[in-house]
């Protein structure tokens, strides 16, 4: 184990040893009280900058996809055609396909916003990011009610747990109508196909949810198609921006 690992190791033992650690009622009061109003400024930021961005489309995907990757180059395309079709474009503003989406965006001359979350490794603001349109974050949960709330639409490229939280948060919300019934298009058939058959073999077959409940997700292969599934539902039901 290198001296790295080592030290990772001991700090994630810690975080679990304070967990079961006994406080007292003023610290708990002090620390909690303190979070709160980080919570409160970090939701008053991000409504402040968000509220005024129009129209946007958020791109999620995986941190670790390099620029010579197809899906990298995907999510470019994707990102520029969103813009020359009236679109901002929302990331994680990270590396990856955030970058990829915030390049593509910025390069059309778009407006490219970044919700950076703050973390240990991988996690860094890219450099497409309008300056007036990148936003930090401690807090994930903060930083999503961001991205669903003022986007209207998702595409979900390739990626990690992190992909598959935003994905499924975003499913969860309309699919339980606390959100409108906005697009959510995964790009990729080989990457998402097998996950798509679990849904469908296991989840749907166990009554966990509803056939129709596929009706949420489009699975697409191209920049194109997966830009033409936003554009459709918009001109099918000449829905206007949830802000």
């Amino acid at each position: 184990m290198t001296e790295r690992e080592s030290e990772k190791l001991l700090k994630e033992e810690d975080k679990i040893k304070r967990a079961f650690v006994d406080h007292t009622w003023a610290e708990i009061r002090s620390e909690e009280s303190w979070r709160v109003f980080k919570i409160m400024s970090e939701f008053v930021e991000g409504i402040d900058k968000m509220a005024k961005i129009g129209p946007c489309v958020s791109i999620f995907g995986s941190a670790r996809t390099k620029p010579d990757n197809p899906y990298y180059i995907m999510a470019e395309e994707i990102a520029a055609k969103l813009v020359r079709h009236g679109y901002g474009v929302i990331t994680g503003g990270g590396p990856g396909i955030m970058e990829a989406g915030n390049k593509g965006a910025k390069l059309q001359g778009g407006k490219s916003v970044g919700l950076n979350i703050e973390l240990p490794f991988e996690q860094h603001p890219n450099p497409y990011i309008d300056n007036d349109k990148s936003i930090n974050f401690d807090f994930f949960f903060v930083r999503k009610v961001m991205f669903v709330k003022y986007s209207q639409g998702f595409i979900i490229m390739p990626g990690g747990f992190g992909t598959l939280d935003e994905m499924f948060e975003s499913l969860t919300l309309i699919q339980t109508h606390k959100l409108g019934r906005f697009p959510v298009v995964l790009v990729g058939k080989e990457y998402w196909g097998g996950l798509l058959d679990w849904i469908k073999t296991t989840m749907v077959n166990a009554g966990n949810i509803n056939p129709d409940d596929l009706d949420l997700i489009s699975l697409v292969d191209n920049p194109t198609d997966a830009v033409r599934v936003i554009d459709d539902f918009y001109s099918k039901y000449l829905l206007k921006p949830n802000f």
